[in-house]
């Protein structure tokens, strides 16, 4: 079932995407050579709950933590460990937050310290096909436009999108209906209407599409080990132009 929100509920999402926003740029701040990830995990942890609000990953199906940390080839649903951040590492944080009763959910890839082009092409690419997703989801559209507008965008720049994961929409639950696939044909799929919440998220491969899960059931890799990149935002459909909710301004603040 999909469910339309009020205008009261989204003014509630978007008090939760700022928590999330502030999480994402402290986080931001403090990613660096040697920083273990499990300290960011922390770190997102106290902030979220200080802030009145609660980690909308944390036992989620059993989800052990408050960020999902995916390193180098690891795709999505990376667990936060004792790994220590290396230079050259790309390192995706994927968060939400539950905030009177509604969430939010973004993600955003680093490099640590310098990164290869051919990285750093893979990082903006994926970063440039979210937005490129976000202008097609206009009322009046299908999902096949937005999935469709990612695909063409990361295929043509040598890249592949994952098939198995998608994005969805949000609102009282982490995950709603509809899906949301990063790939697609235009004119296909569930038609956009005024009031839908979604979570636009591509995850892109720099080798092929293929993917597999560790034995912990979480953690999500490429199958030829070649680098992943990952980043989402929390989008309202309206009758004008899309509405991003979550935003990565405190992240730019705190890279630049």
């Amino acid at each position: 079932m999909v469910f339309y929100k009020t205008e009261e509920e989204v003014a509630i999402i978007k008090e939760s995407a700022k928590i999330l926003a502030e999480v994402h740029g402290l986080i931001a701040s403090s990613i660096k050579e040697g920083v273990k990830t499990s300290f960011l995990d922390e770190l997102a942890y106290r902030f979220i709950i200080d802030r009145g609000a609660y980690p909308s990953f944390k036992d989620y199906q059993g989800f052990p933590n408050s960020l999902c940390i995916s390193v180098n080839e690891v795709v999505v649903h990376g667990i936060p460990d004792n790994y220590l951040l290396k230079q050259g590492d790309i390192v995706s944080i994927d968060c939400g937050v539950l905030y009177k009763g509604f969430h939010s959910d973004s993600a955003y890839t680093y490099g640590v310290g310098e990164i290869s082009d051919d990285v750093k092409k893979l990082l903006d690419t994926t970063k440039e096909s979210l937005f490129i997703g976000i202008e097609n989801a206009k009322a009046g559209n299908r999902l096949g436009d937005v999935g469709n507008a990612i695909q063409v965008h990361v295929e043509t720049n040598g890249f592949s999108v994952v098939r198995e994961l998608v994005g969805h929409g949000i609102g009282k639950s982490l995950h709603e209906s509809p899906e949301v696939p990063n790939y697609g044909k235009k004119g296909n799929g569930f038609k956009l209407l005024d009031n839908l919440v979604i979570a636009i998220e591509p995850m892109v491969n720099m080798g092929r599409k293929n993917i597999y899960q560790d034995s912990d059931g979480w953690t999500i890799r490429t199958s030829d080990k070649k680098p992943s990149a990952h980043f989402e935002h929390t989008v309202l459909v309206n009758k004008n132009n899309p509405e991003v909710l979550t935003s990565f301004k405190f992240i730019e603040e705190a890279l630049n």
